[in-house]
């Protein structure tokens, strides 16, 4: 090996780093670094950081926007909603209605003294809040240095606090399912949909959880990664569309035992955190099912356009409170399956098996476009698949700019005209945009299947072929259709 003149070893500056660098791949990254110097040097040195290492910024990033998300939401936190602050500042919050609502400022339990809503662990997460904010409120007060605080706004900054070391976490995960990708993490971190819906609802556990189970099974842990995705159902149910995904490419793969197994430990995970909840309070754990069965069209969804430009006369017509609108339920399972035929189509024909971000974004789009709920925060379900399935910045900022909107206008349609808010038209507009925003986002992923070429992720990186797949990487088809198997040629 040549030396120098110092007598040191000359060692050779790759051409191409061993991780992607954004700057120089995506033309609206290359343009932000601007503001802090430029791209990256083709002759700096990446990934060997003494301390600022993608992971650390990441989580630096993360921390920046949810404190911005806590500004946001200060207004707030205190629960005096005297002149509708929550839709004139833009921060409504479940959490502080609910605390109330479910007797939880009394000490009451989810499930065993208050019927919820949610999923087994939501309710679990709401509760150890109310504990962490009465052991706060306990200590606190006039003998105290602790300053003394409504207890509905200790309980609130409690939930916040959790939510964002769940958003951590799941930062965490996507930048370890992204490979050799970690900067990608960023587009999660950085996100707007992260700053206006962090603390909307309790949606981020089960994104974390879910963003472990993917991380376990890119890890070809498979069992661990089944037990972690059926933890994510207990918390919201749209994980079950990642096993779906996986179950189709498991499918194309011959991987039948692996993934069998990764099922079975959804469903053992899933069962012993329901199974004790539901025996000893049957009735109130059974109301989530119960409510999303019979509740109506949420506002934000398309089935809701089509009864407002019907008078309500389309599906059920006008139901009573409490009534279920069983044709609509019918229609959707239906427009549900069909879709899901699609996707499945397209993953047992492609002329390359997709990589797992791909089919499960698909699948969580298709849900969530032609499900009857789409709460403006369900759309961070979305967002670390978007981030995998296509790392693109301009892209994905510009369907998170339309989720703003949908958020902003969902306020100022609630506020009412009469208080300065926006008639329903206006609202529709923002809802239609982000429609708009995912199904071309959809089309873009479909498109990116049919011609693998033009994947960012796989293009350009011999040997690259899904950093999340675990035992999916590089492992042979075993069953492809027909269809497309000539242009495979």
């Amino acid at each position: 090996m040549p030396f120098g003149g110092s007598g040191r070893v000359a060692v050779p500056v790759p051409d191409e780093p061993d991780r992607v660098v954004p700057t120089w791949t995506d033309p609206v990254a290359r343009q932000a670094s601007e503001a802090v110097g430029g791209p990256w040097g083709r002759h700096a040195v990446t990934g060997r950081a003494l301390f600022w290492t993608p992971l650390r910024v990441c989580l630096l990033f993360a921390s920046t926007v949810l404190a911005l998300a806590w500004v946001k939401q200060a207004p707030c936190s205190s629960g005096d909603w005297s002149g509708s602050i929550q839709y004139t500042h833009f921060c409504y919050g479940d959490a502080i209605p609910l605390f109330g609502a479910h007797g939880l400022d009394r000490g009451a339990l989810p499930y065993l003294d208050s019927a919820v809503e949610y999923p087994v662990l939501t309710g679990g997460l709401m509760a150890l809040a109310a504990v962490l904010a009465r052991g706060y409120t306990a200590v606190s007060g006039p003998q105290s240095l602790l300053p003394t605080v409504p207890e509905v706004q200790v309980y609130y900054v409690v939930t916040c606090l959790l939510l964002s070391l769940l958003a951590l976490v799941a930062t965490r995960a996507v930048m370890a399912v992204a490979g050799r990708r970690p900067w990608d993490a960023a587009l999660f971190a950085l996100s707007p949909l992260l700053l206006v819906h962090a603390f909307t609802n309790w949606d981020l556990l089960a994104v974390a959880l879910t963003g472990l189970g993917l991380w376990a099974w890119a890890r070809d842990r498979a069992v661990l990664a089944g037990a972690l995705l059926g933890l994510a159902v207990a918390a919201k149910f749209y994980p079950l569309l990642v096993l779906g995904a996986l179950l189709l490419l498991c499918l194309r793969a011959g991987l039948w035992r692996t993934w069998l197994r990764a099922a079975g430990a959804a469903v053992v995970a899933w069962l012993v955190v329901n199974v004790p909840v539901a025996l000893l309070a049957l009735d109130n754990w059974a109301t989530f099912f119960t409510f999303s069965r019979s509740r109506p069209a949420n506002p934000e969804t398309l089935w809701n356009l089509v009864l407002t430009l019907t008078d309500g006369r389309a599906f059920d017509g006008p139901l009573a409170e409490g009534q279920t609108p069983t044709v609509l339920n019918t229609v959707i399972t239906v427009v549900l399956l069909l879709y899901g035929l699609g996707v499945a189509w397209l993953t047992l024909a492609a002329p390359v098996r997709p990589r797992v971000a791909q089919v499960a974004f698909l699948l969580v789009a298709g849900f969530l476009l032609f499900n009857k709920v789409w709460s403006p925060q369900f759309s961070l379900w979305l967002l670390p698949f978007a981030v995998l399935a296509r790392p693109r910045w301009r892209s994905l900022l510009l369907w998170q700019v339309s989720e703003a909107l949908v958020w902003i206008g969902t306020m100022l349609w609630y506020l009412g005209t009469a208080n300065r808010g926006i008639d329903e038209e206006w609202f529709w507009m923002a809802v239609l945009a982000r429609d708009v925003a995912v199904v071309v986002l959809v089309a873009l992923v479909v498109r990116e299947i049919w011609r693998p070429d033009s994947d960012v992720v796989r293009a350009g990186r011999p040997g690259v072929d899904d950093p999340a797949g675990g035992p999916l990487d590089h492992a042979p088809d075993r069953l492809v259709l027909a269809a497309l198997s000539r242009s495979r040629t």
